[in-house]
Formats: C-alpha cells, structure tokens, sequence
C-alpha cells in the first residue's frame, strides 16, 4: 500500500498547503464582499469620528493636547490600514452597497499614490502631535484634511 493511500488526510493536507504557496490561495479563497466593506466603513467611521475629535478640540479656547494625541494616533493608525481595505472584489460590482468607485480599481496606480499621501500625512500629524504645538497641529490637521479630499473627490461616489 503506497504511503499517500495509507495517509490520505496528511496528503490532502499537503496538497492544500501546496496548493495555497504556490497559487497564493486564489483558487481557495474567496472574497467576502459584505464582510470586507463592512469592516472598511467600521474602519472609515473610527478613524472619522477620531479625526472629528481632533478638529472639535482644536476649536477649543483651550485644547486638550492629551486628547489632540490620542486622536492623531488614532488616525494614524487607521490610515495604515487604508491600502488593505480595498481587496479585488469589493467594488460596486461585487453587488455590494458601497461608496468605493470602480476607479480605485481600475486606477490602482492613483489610488495607491493617494493613500500614500493619506498615510504620509496621518503620520506626520501624530508627530507634530506630540510636541504639543496646538497651531501646527492645525496646519497639518489641514494638510490630512486635504489629502482625505483629495482621495474622496477621485475614488469615493456619494451616499446613497
């Protein structure tokens, strides 16, 4: 008796794992379109609310530099997640209600040069973030606004 026959369960198992390492999981592993837009707007909606925070304090009379912090950490930490929210598969053609336009797909070369400059920009706001200077805070509060602009006047459609 041959010894795949006798093991057929680890045979399989290999065959599998083979099959995902050399094809990259593509033939076994679909997208979830539902999921995947649903975890990117709960994604859009937290780092939303936390870049809304960081705005409302800075129109304070006297901002909280804490909370000013923590907001441009929590921004930074979603713009780095942007990039990977976007699967093929998730567009408007997955079926799925989503404000996505076909063109971060069809101009994945623009949209990746965008969320470059989402990620660039988040990063720099936690920086100066941490030094406490409320005014540039502001300065580069603007600059993340504009480059969030920037990626929703291309590649996001209006609400439905």
């Amino acid at each position: 008796m041959s010894l795949i026959r006798r093991n057929r369960p680890a045979a399989l198992a290999l065959g599998v794992v083979l099959g995902l390492a050399v094809g990259g999981g593509a033939a076994f592993a679909a997208v979830d379109a539902g999921k995947v837009v649903a975890s990117r707007i709960d994604g859009f909606k937290k780092m939303g609310a936390a870049f809304k925070g960081l705005n409302d304090g800075l129109k304070a009379d006297a901002p909280d530099v804490k909370a000013l912090q923590a907001n441009a950490k929590t921004v930074n930490q979603y713009a780095k997640q942007v990039g990977k929210w976007f699967p093929a598969g998730t567009g408007p053609s997955s079926g799925v209600k989503t404000r996505a336009k076909a063109e971060i797909w069809s101009d994945a070369a623009g949209y990746k040069a965008a969320v470059a400059k989402l990620e660039a920009e988040a990063a720099k706001l936690e920086s100066v973030a941490k030094t406490g200077n409320v005014d540039a805070i502001k300065d580069q509060a603007k600059a993340l606004g504009g480059a969030c602009g920037g990626c929703h006047k291309v590649y996001r459609g209006p609400e439905a």
